[in-house]
């Protein structure tokens, strides 16, 4: 399988602005800490799938933007990644609201497709911070902010919530695990 650090030749290869690794690198954090409590014995690729998902961010696909995610696959082929094919199923999952032919199919797909747009919400509360730090960040800010539609408004807020149907993983406790993540990373991410 690929390691960290060959994917992440192919992040920087392929992905110039740097919020958006960031962005991969705070869901590669969300995505090891869910296959950790979900399914231990898959988290390096449930944090692969999360850190490479976006590699086709960057291209133009124009009318073809539906295809995001496959793209993605295509080029970690080509770059021969040798990783499973769940985890390229997971990369076109985290694209379902585009693609329905995307359809999540288990817990890996279902996790990416729910956190991908969480990371933008997170890094949002902590930038209106004083301190512009996650670390002063908790789960009762982000709740506020969630509920604030017009604050981050790109945030899929009802993919969030499917959490509690699809992983299992009550509100709350899928909040505080995403930003202990992130947390985790902050001097990674700059925050």
């Amino acid at each position: 399988m690929l390691d960290k650090a060959k994917a992440l030749l192919l992040v920087k290869k392929y992905i110039k602005t740097e919020n958006t690794v960031k962005h991969m690198l705070a869901l590669e954090a969300i995505m090891q800490a869910l296959g950790k409590k979900l399914e231990p014995a898959k988290e390096k690729e449930y944090a692969m799938a999360g850190l490479v998902h976006d590699l086709d961010y960057e291209q133009d696909l124009g009318e073809n933007y539906k295809l995001h995610g496959t793209k993605s696959v295509e080029i970690l082929k080509s770059e021969k990644a040798d990783l499973s094919e769940e985890v390229y199923q997971a990369i076109k999952a985290h694209c379902y609201n585009l693609n329905p032919n995307y359809k999540p199919k288990n817990l890996m797909d279902w996790s990416i497709f729910i956190s991908d747009s969480l990371t933008g919400l997170i890094v949002a509360t902590a930038l209106v911070r004083p301190s512009k730090k996650l670390a002063d960040v908790e789960i009762k800010s982000i709740k506020k902010k969630f509920k604030e539609k017009s604050f981050a408004a790109g945030t899929r807020r009802e993919d969030i919530k499917l959490c509690e149907e699809k992983l299992g993983i009550p509100f709350d406790e899928f909040l505080g695990l995403s930003l202990k993540a992130m947390q985790e990373i902050a001097p990674e991410l700059g925050l």
